[in-house]
């Protein structure tokens, strides 16, 4: 029992700790808040609202003082009066440990302290776009002002530039004066925010005055003088041409140039009724297609220079192509009684043939549409440079065939070099074997001997052959080159063995009485030499001394490439 009572007694006391701190921070807030409602009626805002007076205190700068002043007032006189009795109901609750609803005076009073420091804020803001407004439509009104009597000043001295157009800039001019007294009227009435649009109207104005009153006496010179003149020399120059011959009358130039001149002719007008920017696009049309024109005269004239220069020298060349295709066709039907000609080369022959045919129809009928005027001079030159071109590849293509040609003659004197040649070597070949002093040729060699012959033979056949094929004759000299070589090769190589076989039995001699196993197979090493086995004899003999004597060999090899 005692301890419920006790138990009691500790929640009682912590319940009152708890309420006393809930209460200490109730009244702690209800500090702050007066002092940030102190704060709010010392602020000297009555003092910076009083900087408005420096304008014209009349119109919408009267209104909005008188808003801003009454909006004051009120916070001085409602606003924060009602936040002390709300800072006193919270007191009391506090004082009677009504939390909740000191909290919500608090709530309240923190709520009316913020919306009035946006009120202020808001005030202030107000207060400095009005006077930087102020300050900047002044500033600009300042620069525009000197532009004003500038624009009029360069008119008036340069009116003579402005032709029938002159009236409308000075009348625009006089619309820019009046927007200037418009702003004037603004300021002393005290509509800032008014002037300041009127300072931006009057801003862009200047500057597209400004801008017409510099551009407009180029382009008007443009199209009154300048390109009216220049189309006029184009097509004296362009009637100049056709009297001296150009075919430029199907191009249509001189209906397109008239419609340009009926076309600036109506830009004058327009630009004297100030209607600039469409013309821009016209003008810059006009002057691309005038360069256009230019360059194409100008290279109808080169072109018409360029055929007068090479169409007698292309005719020449082709005249002297047909010539120089004529004594080729004479060599070809000699040469096809002679030699065999391949199917590539009888090819090119008849493709040499019809390209010539070709070029003879391309110059007739460029000669023909210079008679009939019926193509540019440009597009002929086009088709005369083309067959230039051509009949230099056709030179190149020509040269080519007869060095061929000659080389089919060339190969067969070669071939017969060679042949004999090869017949040389036959001949100081077998006269080798036969003076080798050696006991005899192996069958082998004899036979290479045979086939090195019938091969030979076969070239001089198909030399003899008509008509002559180089490409079998080609083919049959490179296996007789083959089968001689190898016979040659073979010989020198028998007969190096069979001469190192004398000089290893020689040298083995002295080792004979002392090894009978060497003795036997030096008698081994000879019977095989004397049956024409001169290899098989070699490495009988030559393996023999190497067991007695090492080395023995290979100096006996130096000795025999000295000696031979």
């Amino acid at each position: 029992m005692v301890g419920y009572i006790i138990g009691g007694i500790l929640v009682l006391i912590v319940i009152i700790i708890i309420g006393l701190i809930l209460r200490k921070k109730i009244y702690d807030a209800v500090d702050q808040h007066e002092s940030w409602k102190m704060d709010i009626m010392n602020r000297n805002v009555t003092g910076e609202l009083q900087r408005v007076k420096s304008l014209n205190l009349s119109g919408e700068t009267q209104d909005k003082f008188e808003a801003w002043k009454s909006t004051w007032d009120q916070i001085l006189t409602r606003d924060l009066p009602d936040i002390e009795e709300y800072l006193l109901d919270a007191e009391e609750a506090a004082d009677r440990f009504r939390i909740s609803t000191a909290k919500k005076n608090l709530k309240e009073v923190e709520t009316i302290l913020q919306n009035i420091e946006e009120l202020i804020e808001k005030m202030f803001k107000e207060l400095d776009d009005l006077l930087d407004s102020e300050k900047q439509s002044r500033k600009q009104i300042e620069e525009i002002q000197p532009r004003i009597k500038e624009l009029r000043h360069s008119l008036l001295q340069n009116r003579y530039l402005y032709g029938e157009a002159e009236p409308k800039f000075e009348a625009q001019i006089i619309e820019l004066q009046q927007l200037l007294e418009r702003y004037q009227e603004e300021v002393e009435q005290g509509n800032y925010y008014e002037a300041k649009d009127l300072v931006v109207q009057l801003t862009d104005s200047v500057d597209e005055v400004a801008e017409k009153l510099e551009e407009f006496p180029v382009i008007y010179k443009k199209c009154k003088t300048e390109l009216p003149d220049q189309i006029k020399d184009l097509l004296a120059g362009i009637n100049q041409m056709k009297d001296e011959g150009y075919r430029i009358e199907h191009l249509g130039l001189e209906k397109e140039l008239n419609n340009y001149l009926d076309q600036l002719a109506v830009s004058v007008k327009q630009l004297e009724d100030l209607e600039m920017y469409h013309v821009y696009e016209l003008i810059q049309a006009i002057e691309d297609r005038l360069t256009e024109v230019y360059e194409m005269l100008e290279e109808e004239a080169k072109a018409k220079s360029y055929i007068e220069s090479h169409i007698n020298s292309v005719k020449s060349t082709l005249a002297s192509a047909i010539t120089d295709f004529k004594e080729t066709n004479e060599e070809v039907d000699l040469l096809q009684q002679t030699y065999y000609l391949e199917e590539n080369d009888l090819e090119l022959y008849a493709n040499l043939d019809k390209w010539i045919h070709q070029l003879e129809k391309q110059i007739a009928q460029i000669e023909l549409d210079l008679e009939s005027e019926s193509q540019t001079y440009v597009t002929l030159k086009n088709q005369l440079k083309s067959t230039k071109d051509d009949l230099e590849q056709l030179h190149h293509s020509h040269k080519e065939f007869k060095e061929q040609l000659q080389t089919i003659r060339k190969d067969e004197i070669e071939a017969r070099e060679k042949v004999v040649n090869l017949k040389r070597q036959l001949f100081d070949t077998n006269k080798k074997l036969q003076n080798s002093n050696l006991p005899g040729v192996p069958s082998y060699l004899w036979n290479l001997v045979d086939e090195a012959t019938d091969r030979s033979d076969a070239v001089i056949e198909k030399l003899e052959k008509q008509p002559l094929d180089m490409g079998e004759v080609m083919h049959a000299l490179s296996e007789a080159e083959n089968t001689v070589n190898t016979l040659v090769n073979q010989s020198d190589a028998m007969i190096e063995q069979a001469y190192l076989v004398e000089r290893v039995i020689q040298y083995a001699n002295r080792y004979r009485s002392k090894y009978p196993l060497l003795a036997t197979k030096l008698q081994e090493a000879e019977t095989k030499f004397r049956n024409y086995e001169y290899e098989q004899a070699l490495d009988t003999a030559a393996n023999a001394l190497e067991e007695i004597e090492p080395g023995a060999l290979l100096r006996l090899k130096e000795f025999v490439d000295i000696t031979t």
